[in-house]
């Protein structure tokens, strides 16, 4: 059974960190594009960052770079989020989602999503102080 599970979302103030994690099983996360979307609350789910399967490339939305990294622990079979210097605005559930995906490269583009064929049940995170 395919599954993706998302985890290390919470509580942080402004400034800060955390490590997202999207945990797969039933199928091998390096052979799928994987992207993480966010919904923030009252808004349409975007895409923030996208790693392609077989090269490993790295793509994001303008307003997460330089901010958030997108990696892969093949051995793990976990692709994680690191996400820092945390505003209040990028509240919302973060899910991770996988696909044979040829829109990585556009991850932040609405149609972009409908390419990802399994998703993650999402984990909440929280930027207040």
């Amino acid at each position: 059974q395919v599954q993706l599970v998302e985890s290390g979302g919470g509580l942080v103030q402004p400034g800060g960190s955390l490590r997202l994690s999207c945990a797969g099983s039933g199928f091998s996360l390096d052979a799928y594009a994987i992207g993480w979307f966010r919904q923030a609350p009252g808004k349409e789910r975007e895409g923030i960052s996208c790693l392609t399967g077989r090269d490993g490339l790295t793509y994001y939305k303008d307003s997460m770079k330089g901010r958030f990294t997108i990696s892969r622990d093949t051995a793990k079979n976990t692709v994680y989020l690191q996400m820092n210097s945390l505003k209040p605005e990028d509240t919302g559930i973060y899910y991770c989602a996988a696909g044979q995906v040829i829109g990585c490269i556009t991850i932040w583009k609405p149609e972009t999503e409908y390419q990802f064929e399994y998703w993650g049940q999402g984990t909440q995170v929280t930027v207040s102080s």
